[in-house]
């Protein structure tokens, strides 16, 4: 069967709700650093939602250097640019294939495999191994399994049960996505990544962090110096 053109639809998390709403807030009311947001109950009471949704879109807008968190003080704005999503635009009017995506993917993912080694459930690593199931099935029919390696990669950054890096990954996600078809679109590449992504999934349910981490981290590093190679040929 060919492979569907059609993207899954990205569900958000309730946290990234409560972070529009409260980057809504700090625009509307023109707050400025040094501002006092309200605290996190009152937050949560207006908004309708728990704290602990509440605690996480705080830890992600601190993440965006939006607002510090002061234990026992309270939430000030600290800046009201909008980091990451700037660096994200950046990222996305350059060439797929820049090496700064691939850093930033090496940096995240890396530590995602690790945490995901420790902290994935059984459903978590189902959800793996389906991704895998359906890319073998695409490079065998003689696709380029992108659906499966970007389900694969998605699963691993839920299973870190990591909010700030599971922020990073989304405001990057297009990007991201560039760099996975730039190399799964090259010649003989997806049986590579492929037998990657086994050797990922087997440190992660043998809850090896260190395999793991080394083994995406190579994965990443190896795809990236295929595709910039391939640029480079084009180019010359």
């Amino acid at each position: 069967m060919a492979e569907s053109p059609l993207r899954p639809i990205r569900r958000s998390a309730l946290y990234e709700e409560v972070v529009d709403r409260l980057r809504e807030f700090i625009d509307v009311h023109e707050l400025q650093p040094g501002d006092k947001l309200m605290p996190e109950r009152e937050l949560a009471e207006q908004l309708g939602v728990s704290r602990t949704s509440v605690r996480q879109a705080l830890t992600a807008l601190r993440v965006l250097g939006m607002v510090d968190v002061r234990p026992g003080d309270g939430v000030y704005v600290t800046s009201t640019e909008d980091i990451v999503p700037s660096l994200a635009l950046e990222v996305l009017e350059s060439e797929a294939d820049h090496p700064m995506i691939w850093e930033v993917r090496e940096a995240v993912e890396t530590q995602a495999a690790r945490l995901a080694a420790r902290r994935r459930t059984q459903v978590e690593l189902d959800r793996m191994a389906a991704a895998l199931e359906a890319m073998d099935e695409s490079v065998a029919a003689g696709g380029e399994g992108v659906l499966g390696d970007r389900h694969f990669h998605q699963a691993i950054l839920d299973a870190s049960h990591n909010a700030m890096l599971q922020s990073l990954f989304t405001q990057l996600a297009d990007a991201i996505d560039k760099t996975s078809q730039g190399s799964l679109g090259l010649k003989g590449q997806p049986p590579i990544s492929l037998a990657a992504h086994r050797g990922i999934y087997d440190a992660i349910a043998a809850g090896s962090e260190q395999k793991a981490g080394e083994r995406m981290r190579k994965h990443l590093a190896t795809s990236a110096a295929t595709v910039l190679t391939a640029r480079r040929g084009r180019r010359s």
